[in-house]
């Protein structure tokens, strides 16, 4: 038995894959499987257009993501029969006044040289493309290769493909405390029952470092990173938008971006908060969303508004994944996300099934292993990672 804490979309995405290649899988979820920050997303795959100074060791997992993103959702369509709405039109990034000019040609020059297919565009030529913008925009980059889904309906289908591939799943269930014995784990428990697993997986989200159990060493750094939405809803024959949109915000919305989705819904994103677990909306945050929204896109003023909520982002503490094995022999992680949950749900999705079914460390995977925050890893994962040995079968190698 495998067992991932976590019914979110990197969780479910590894039980799919452990659940194909026929192993028996349970995936227990505190709340609804993917609705949590899989639900709460926006759904764009935008490795380029958000690729960040000093985050470039991120950019290759993204942009391999990325590529995988297309025929990862035609698998999940064939399986489940749900269209997960994946769209190709690119995505815009914005500027509109001087300053923000200057910043974005500064911006372009910095992505070209990382060898990205960006493409800049005059105020005009952005508009060209979308005729609702500001008459403020005054330049803009245009990234064709950064697309977008429903990560909504990229939850249910994900969900639906699982549990037809032979997944178990558990639903309204606590992870009350992970089991281990001399440095290995050995299950969970739930209330008074306990459940024996070879492995376990914490894909627990922002909640990751707090399941009981976690040795010190195999505690991920983990902390909620809370994020305001709103959505607005758009005629589904003449929307005012069709490609993902990025303009500049302000200290509670450092960027705003416009996700446009098939069924009308315009989402607008969102505020960076260091608020623990609250998830509570303010008039603040819908304020700031929505002004910097209408400063580069005027046509959302007379708009229906449909739709508010608050996610958590998963945020480690270098803003990148976690994955892969620990310092405790079968505890593995998916976690730590931040804001690209939806865009490295493929990677992460293949790269920890594979070293759970075959020890096989990927070296794409490498740079984001947990011993990158605490180099000091017992002798036996050591032994794991110098041997390539599967999780499931560390216990009886002799270091």
């Amino acid at each position: 038995m495998i067992v991932i804490v976590g019914g979110g979309i990197c969780g479910l995405g590894i039980g799919w894959r452990l659940a194909q290649a026929g192993r028996e899988v349970t995936v227990i979820d505190r709340g609804e499987a993917a609705m949590a920050a899989t639900w709460a997303a926006a759904g764009m795959l935008a490795p380029q257009a958000e690729a960040e100074h000093a985050e470039e060791a991120l950019l290759p997992l993204a942009m391999e993501s990325c590529r995988l993103w297309q025929s990862f959702a035609h698998e999940l369509q064939r399986c489940s029969g749900i269209d997960v709405d994946y769209r190709t039109e690119g995505t815009l990034v914005v500027a509109t006044d001087r300053d923000e000019f200057e910043l974005l040609e500064h911006r372009f020059t910095y992505l070209r040289d990382l060898g990205l297919n960006l493409q800049w565009l005059s105020g005009y030529e952005a508009r060209q493309k979308e005729p609702y913008l500001s008459r403020g925009v005054s330049g803009a980059l245009f990234s064709p290769e950064d697309h977008q889904v429903d990560n909504r309906l990229v939850g249910s289908a994900l969900k639906a493909s699982y549990i037809k591939a032979g997944g178990q799943l558990r639903e309204h269930t606590s992870v009350d405390e992970i089991l281990t014995r001399s440095g290995r784990v050995t299950g969970v428990r739930v209330g008074d029952q306990e459940i024996e697993a070879e492995a376990v997986v914490i894909a627990a989200g922002a909640w990751s470092r707090n399941i009981a159990g976690l040795p010190p060493e195999a505690s991920p750094p983990v902390r909620p990173l809370k994020g305001q939405m709103v959505a607005v809803q758009m005629s589904k024959r003449a929307p005012i938008l069709d490609h993902v949109l990025w303009g500049p915000g302000n200290s509670i919305v450092p960027s705003i971006y416009l996700a446009p989705k098939s069924d009308g819904r315009l989402i607008i994103g969102a505020t960076v908060e260091e608020m623990g677990f609250d998830t509570s909306l303010t008039a603040g945050g819908m304020l700031e969303l929505l002004r910097s929204a209408w400063e580069i896109l005027p046509g959302i003023y007379d708009l229906p508004l449909v739709e508010s909520w608050a996610g958590l982002r998963p945020a480690s503490r270098d803003d990148a994944p976690i994955l892969g094995p620990t310092g405790v022999d079968g505890l593995v992680m998916a976690t730590g996300h931040h804001r690209n949950g939806i865009l490295l749900a493929p990677i992460t999705a293949d790269t920890v099934s594979d070293y759970i079914l075959t020890g096989t460390v990927a070296d794409i995977m490498r740079p984001f292993l947990l011993d990158r925050f605490d180099k000091s890893l017992s002798a036996v994962a050591q032994f794991a990672l110098r041997e390539q040995k599967p999780a499931t079968e560390i216990a009886t190698e002799k270091v």
